[in-house]
């Protein structure tokens, strides 16, 4: 067609011909190659999506969204092209202006309304510092001025739209008409007028209703009279301060005195300059109300009904244009009045936007107030009334409303998928479409329009009318919503399905217009009488037509609207005919936009002015935890006001009010579920784990039970940019919970962990291990206080040599207390292995004040001068005792110092002793458990490691590697810490061997001489205590049980080592005193065994008893005495009794001079002087 009209001048000249053929080649090659790439493009992409690509779309994870809405870049003035070129101009004009109104309401809807709305939200009343209202207003400033250019474009519109009517119905019969109007009815028009009138109503409204926003203008005011007194102090000059104040005057008057709506209708309409006339224009005065009318027949039918679809909009207009004609006219339809106002029984309120709710009875009574005066006030009261009890039978009813629509909801999502998932037949093809159109608008449209217009309605009255809500109210409120939104994700899941039909379901439509249209446009043709009339209704059907081939955009949309406006003139449709095809174009409507009228519908940002149900609502979710997955749907409602509070403009940004909004909402859902939750499973487990100990009655038919599991299958739910993980906080705060009371009380180490098992069986949390160093539960006391305490330890505690184990002597509780081994490796891995070189220390101080007492006693002259006389005696009998120190000597030594005195508690100066002695071997037994408890530790420690012998080098490695130093220095630090472990595991410290050369030398000093007499105390010492360990084992069967004992070689180890520090082995040995004992107590059994054989004969039972037990007394003692030699033999072996002193030196000497002869130095000096100062 382009080439067509091309001028002769334009033809190329014919010698060009090959060359541009070879470009044309080149440019073909090139588009080839383009498709085969992008071809092959789309196959990879195709290949890297499964096969599930159309199943479901995530609400929360929306990396691409899909967008249905048709487009084009088509301009008016392309599309309406007919040989009507008057028919053209009156299209294109009123498809402009409709355009024009079409853009301004979505400026209002989405800029506007909510820069009003959230205007002072954000910032509390507690964190408001004086000044913040005047900054906000300040910063608002701008916002208005916007606003006031937005209102004056408004009021221009409307006059055009006024002007453009009135000059296309000229009443004066000698103008020329532009065309012929009879019988043509611009309803388009009107309705878009009246959606025009209803931005500025609802402006007004939003303003009227803004409490704070005046309050800040006042104050902002205020401060700048403040300022005119001292403008150099704010640094304003003041010529600037006038027209400052004069055009914050003109917002006020224009905005905030709620004269909005008033201005526009008040305009002066008429031209003052001859131009048109409007008021006096009858035609178009008729014109109007008869549009009124036509729109409100259509209207009433549907308001309050199931289908409704925007009726209740399209009502607010028609009371606005109502007004706009009263005012033009000044004339009254009573009857359409009357009947304007009945609708408020069906709709007592309507919501304009967010939580501003509109009453028709007061904006028409107060606009029109001479027609508000025919009616009586009985009528006017019977409204308000209506309003009161409509309220109250939504609430009783509200139930019962959400069941069935529950029932619809949930029948119509089964539809969905079930149409959706079936394969379509191309014989069924278009009675399935019909089908699909059908399942998508009059059900799954109209059930979100209907549930959110209760919603709407009944949270804006309870809050216009003040009237408290009951919970059942509010829970039924927010199932709504639930199910709200749940239509939306519905219809987002299937986005790909949805997308599909879509389209097809609007050729469908678009083909059964065309073809109604074509039926109509041949009636036209076959009529031969030719008028102008004709020509119009021909050429508006042709445009009609060639509107509809094509994408069903908005501008189609309306220019097909405006064309069959003047098209249906002239009976050019029959009754039967206009209907259907009305009802297709409304259908192409909805279907078109069916995305984003979804959203409209399901948008609950009103939610925001009614966050205070939230509380409510989630302590209403804990309770019935059972469809704890309705979560989703509350926090998607709640994430929709987020785009709207995007336009706030009077704090610094609108991240602010975000932030604000935000940490709101997490506080509220921290305490009503989450920190509930965490609470009551952390009450479970414990109750759980301690069911022994019945601590409250658990039974479940009597106390009922929650299944709180069913919150961790959960997804995460979306919340602004993040996502908050039920199932993820609980375990953190159980995870932090056990740690720190792990902490606190290592003993409980046990009780945490099996809660921690009992978390993940019945609630399936994956709990994170402690790795605490664990206290066993029968842990008595940890090394450190040992240490601290062990002059208390050594007396209160029994030692026992061969299980290496100490045991509580006596205890209040009903249990003993015992420690081991493994007890002391846990304390040194809690301490670290530096405890032990402390505790030898500690240790070495104790010992040294307890050998300070046994010096002391061993140098009392009562006791010397009778351990010298015993030396004495023994030196002297020992040829003819065959060597061995008599029994008796022993026994009497005994009884010698029991006359010297006994302590209140019945304890002789050798019962004394003895404790003493017990108790520094208590001490070497507890240094002794400390090395083994280090070996194990370190055992532990290092079983990670594959193989001691051969262990790499990583410091050597990391150089060869050419590693960072960072990496070096840490690879130094590891074979430090392997070597330091190979070498404790390997050897452990000789602490014994300190002990002894510590103090060896000072008990061998000749100023210590009374020491030596030591061995010679031994023997009465044994008797004492075999006399003591009887009578404490002889406590275990009695029912007394205070001083009962089974072991005690503290003793033994005493012995043992002091002999040792004396050097006084050899010297006891020669005592052979245990071979004495074994001799005495043998020589008596046999003894009595021989008078049993004497006695038996004479059959004296008395005295065969006295005999029994003489016999097992003497079994007893011979037992015990064995039990001392075999634990003192132990003893000795850890202080190497085989050797003397003499013998130890020159083993010393001979191994420091090999090292010297092998290293050519002096070796290093021992641990010893580190660890004993």
């Amino acid at each position: 067609m382009a080439v067509e009209t091309l001028s002769p001048d334009w033809e190329f000249d014919r010698v060009d011909d090959g060359s541009q053929k070879i470009h044309a080649e080149v440019q073909l090659k090139n588009y080839g190659k383009f498709l085969e790439e992008y071809t092959s493009q789309l196959r990879r992409i195709e290949d890297a999506l499964d096969d599930s690509i159309g199943d479901v779309w995530d609400f929360n994870l929306d990396p691409i969204a899909l967008k249905l809405l048709p487009y084009e870049q088509s301009s008016l003035l392309e599309l309406i092209k007919t040989e009507n070129k008057v028919l053209n101009k009156v299209i294109t004009v009123y498809a402009a202006l409709c355009c024009e109104i079409k853009k301004l309401k979505y400026e209002a809807e989405t800029k506007f309304y909510n820069g009003l709305l959230f205007y002072g939200e954000g910032a509390t009343e507690s964190s408001m510092v004086e000044g913040d209202c005047q900054i906000q207003m300040g910063r608002f400033i701008a916002f208005l001025q916007e606003l006031s250019c937005f209102v004056t474009r408004c009021y221009e519109v409307v006059m055009n739209v006024v002007h453009q009517l009135a000059a296309l119905y000229i009443s004066n019969k000698i103008a020329p008409k532009i065309i012929e109007t009879t019988g043509v009815h611009f309803q388009t028009m009107y309705e878009h007028l009246g959606e025009l009138l209803t931005v500025l109503l609802t402006l007004d409204e939003i303003i009227d209703n803004h409490v704070t926003l005046k309050d800040h203008w006042t104050m902002y005011k205020r401060l700048l009279k403040s300022v005119h007194h001292n403008p150099s102090k704010f640094g304003i000059q003041e010529e600037k301060l006038k027209p400052f104040e004069k055009f914050l005057l003109k917002l006020e008057g224009q905005l905030l005195d709620g004269v909005i709506f008033q201005a526009c209708i008040e305009q002066q309409f008429d031209s003052l300059n001859g131009g048109i006339s409007v008021s006096k224009n009858s035609t178009f005065a008729e014109e109007f109300a008869h549009s009124l009318r036509s729109i409100f027949a259509n209207v009433e039918a549907k308001l309050g009904e199931p289908s409704e679809i925007d009726q209740r909009e399209k009502y607010v207009g028609i009371c606005g244009l109502f007004v706009l004609h009263f005012q033009i006219f000044r004339t009254i339809d009573k009857k359409f009045y009357k009947s304007l106002l009945d609708i408020c029984k069906k709709v007592p309120a309507i919501t304009l936007t967010a939580n501003i709710i509109w009453f028709p009875d007061n904006f028409l009574i107060q606009k029109i107030p001479a027609a508000a005066k025919l009616l009586d006030r009985k009528s006017l009261q019977a409204i308000k009334m209506h309003r009161d009890t409509f309220l109250q039978q939504k609430a009783q009813s509200l139930t019962k409303d959400v069941q069935s629509y529950y029932v619809f909801v949930s029948s119509w999502m089964m539809k969905m998928e079930s149409i959706l998932s079936k394969e379509q037949r191309m014989d069924t093809f278009a009675e399935d479409l019909t089908n699909r159109c059908n399942v998508f608008i009059q059900v799954g449209f109209l059930y979100a329009y209907s549930i959110s217009t209760i919603i709407k309605t009944t949270m804006n009255l309870y809050m216009s009318l003040q009237k408290p809500m009951t919970k059942t109210s509010v829970k039924a409120l927010c199932r709504l919503v639930e199910l709200l939104k749940a239509i939306q994700h519905m219809f987002y899941r299937r986005s790909m399905v949805v997308a599909d039909s879509v389209s097809h379901i609007t050729q469908h439509l678009q083909h059964q217009a065309l073809s109604s249209i074509s039926v109509a446009k041949k009636r036209v043709i076959s009529d031969k009488k030719y008028s102008e009339q004709r020509l119009d209704v021909l050429s508006a059907l042709v445009l009609a037509e060639n509107t509809l081939n094509g994408p069903s955009t908005k501008q189609r949309r309306l220019i097909v609207s405006l064309a069959l406006s003047v098209g249906t003139q002239m009976k050019t449709f029959k009754d039967e005919e206009l209907l259907p095809l009305q009802v297709v174009m409304k259908k192409l409507d909805i279907i078109s936009e069916l995305r984003e009228r979804v959203q409209a519908q399901c948008d609950c940002c009103f939610l925001y002015w009614h966050r205070a149900v939230f509380p409510i609502y989630l302590d209403d979710v804990y309770e019935n935890a059972v469809d704890a997955a309705r979560l989703h749907y509350m926090f998607s409602a709640l994430r929709d006001c987020v785009p709207a509070m995007m336009h706030a403009r009077h704090l610094e940004s609108y991240e602010v009010l975000l932030d604000c909004y935000d940490k709101e909402i997490m506080e509220i859902l921290n305490e009503h579920l989450l920190d509930k939750l965490c609470k009551e499973i952390e009450k479970d487990l414990r109750l759980s784990v301690h069911t022994h100990l019945k601590l409250d009655d658990r039974n479940p038919f009597k106390v009922g039970m929650k299944d709180l599991a069913l919150f961790f299958s959960l997804n995460p739910i979306r919340f602004f940019n993040r996502f908050i993980d039920i199932r993820a906080y609980v375990t953190h705060y159980l995870d932090k919970t056990f740690y720190n009371l792990t902490t606190v009380a290592l003993h409980d180490w046990a009780t945490y962990s099996e809660m921690r098992n009992l978390a993940t069986q019945r609630y399936g949390l994956v709990m994170t291990e402690a790795h605490l160093p664990s206290q066993t539960l029968e842990q008595g006391l940890d090394v450190l206080e040992i240490m601290r305490n062990i002059h208390i330890f050594v007396s209160r505690y029994l030692y026992n040599l061969n299980n290496q184990i100490f045991i509580e002597r006596t205890s209040n509780n009903k249990h003993l207390n015992t420690i081991n081994i493994r007890h002391i490796a846990n304390s040194i891995r809690t301490h670290g292995t530096g405890i032990m070189n402390t505790t030898v220390n500690f240790t070495y101080q104790f010992l040294k004040k307890k050998f300070y007492i046994f010096s002391q006693f061993m140098y009392d002259e009562h006791i010397k001068s009778r351990l010298i006389k015993d030396i004495r005696f023994f030196r002297e009998i020992k040829d003819q005792n065959d060597h061995k120190y008599p029994f008796d000597r022993a026994e009497k030594f005994n009884r010698g110092i029991r006359k010297l005195g006994i302590t209140p508690e019945g304890q002789s100066y050798l019962d004394q002793f003895r404790q003493l002695i017990s108790q520094i071997g208590n001490a070497m037994g507890y240094v002794r458990m400390i090395r083994s408890g280090g070996l194990h530790c370190s055992s532990n420690a290092i079983r990670f490691v594959p193989d001691l012998e051969d262990i790499v080098n990583f410091e050597e490695l990391v150089k060869e590697e050419g590693l960072a130093d960072e990496t070096l220095k840490a690879a130094r630090h590891l074979d430090l810490v392997l070597s330091d472990h190979t070498r404790n595991s390997a050897e452990g410290t000789e602490y014994f061997k300190m002990l002894v050369d510590v103090f060896a030398p000072e008990f061998r000093r000749p100023k210590n001489i009374h020491l030596r007499n030591f061995y010679i105390i031994v023997p009465p010492l044994t008797l004492n205590f075999v006399e003591h360990s009887i009578s404490c084992k002889e406590k275990l069967n009695k029912k007394n049980k205070i001083g009962a004992a089974f072991t005690d070689d503290g003793f033994a180890m005493g012995v043992a080592y002091i002999l040792k520090l004396l050097d006084q082995y050899q010297e006891f040995d020669s005592l052979h005193w245990f071979q004495s004992v074994r001799e005495k107590y043998l020589k008596e059994i046999r003894a009595v065994a021989k008078q049993q054989n004497v006695q038996s004969a004479s059959q004296d039972e008395k005295l065969l008893q006295t005999m029994n037990l003489t016999q097992k007394r003497l079994d007893v003692y011979l037992q015990e005495f064995e039990l001392l030699y075999f634990s003192l033999s132990s003893a000795r072996i850890f202080f190497r009794a085989d050797k003397t002193a003499a013998e130890e030196n020159q083993e010393k000497k001979e191994k420091e001079e090999e090292t010297k002869a092998s290293n050519g130095e002096l070796p290093d000096s021992t641990v010893s002087g580190e660890v004993v100062k």
